[in-house]
């Protein structure tokens, strides 16, 4: 049986692709992709006309998604995640290790938001979904949007680089106290910068280094790539490794630390940090978390 969830949008408004607009606008829409993929299927209709992603909406449009049910949408995921913050706008929680983020799979932390977090009373509130990805393997912050224009303003602190993120890893060999790492991946330019917090010597690795990391660029497994491209690959990852050097059964030892952004509503200044996995704090017990800068 064929579904339909409809949407006005909002008078006056800004010009905007709908590819862009209608992120967040639909509860059965999660990310970015899934929209451009329901728009190329023909799913999506402005003013009873099929979309497309060139379609603009101005204000005022009636904006349907066409959608047959799903019963394992109908299923209710039991997960508990950690929230580190929430208002009625955005939330941070501490993602686990071995879950995707989103996609196609029952088990994702998107399926998860709705029953660990409030419903927000904000009138164009939406089902709670991430705005970003962390690896399926990669612990720590990740952000949240709960209302259409949260995340519309969030996508775009994204896109002009104005949230700033940082990790944390372990990572094998001598390495220098800090520097940049600018090398491509997949033919576009990415960089990365270090620095190393404390320095422990390992039996099998000589030295495993606590190292800050932080993306300057949003390339595919950038840290994990960059770190493996200088000879000092991340400790436990399975698909970036040097020979004889992988760490099995213990997951990869990268952590999303902090987000630091402008809240799009109420322009406070945002630091919010997620507490560290009990196997990283093993290695470190005594290391001071650091904060800005």
């Amino acid at each position: 049986m064929q579904f339909v969830e409809t949407h006005i949008a909002e008078i006056n408004l800004e010009a905007k692709r709908l590819q862009e607009y209608g992120v967040g606008v639909f509860k059965r829409i999660t990310s970015k992709s899934a929209l451009k993929k329901a728009i190329k299927k023909e799913m999506v209709f402005v003013d009873g006309k099929v979309a497309s992603t060139a379609t603009f909406i101005k204000g005022g449009e009636r904006i349907e998604y066409y959608y047959y049910a799903d019963n394992n949408l109908n299923k209710r995921l039991k997960l508990n995640l950690g929230v580190i913050y929430e208002d009625d706008y955005l939330a941070v929680i501490n993602k686990p290790a071995g879950i995707l983020v989103s996609g196609n799979s029952f088990k994702t932390v998107a399926n998860a938001l709705s029953q660990n977090l409030k419903t927000s009373p904000i009138f164009d509130a939406v089902q709670p979904q991430p705005v970003h990805r962390l690896d399926y393997a990669t612990t720590g912050c990740l952000l949240v949007g709960k209302t259409n224009t949260a995340i519309i303003a969030l996508n775009q602190l994204f896109d002009n680089k104005k949230i700033h993120k940082i990790y944390h890893a372990v990572t094998i060999g001598s390495l220098k106290p800090l520097g940049t790492i600018d090398i491509p991946i997949d033919g576009k330019r990415a960089i990365s910068t270090y620095k190393v917090i404390k320095t422990i010597t390992s039996q099998r690795f000589k030295f495993l280094n606590l190292v800050k990391l932080s993306p300057k660029t949003g390339r595919r497994h950038q840290l994990r790539k960059h770190m493996l491209a200088i000879g000092n690959p991340i400790l436990g990852d399975a698909t970036y490794f040097l020979e004889d050097l992988l760490l099995k059964g213990k997951g990869l030892y990268l952590h999303a630390h902090s987000l630091e952004f402008i809240h799009p509503i109420s322009e406070e200044e945002m630091f919010i940090t997620a507490l560290s996995p009990k196997k990283i704090i093993k290695l470190f017990p005594n290391y001071i978390s650091e904060t800005k800068g």
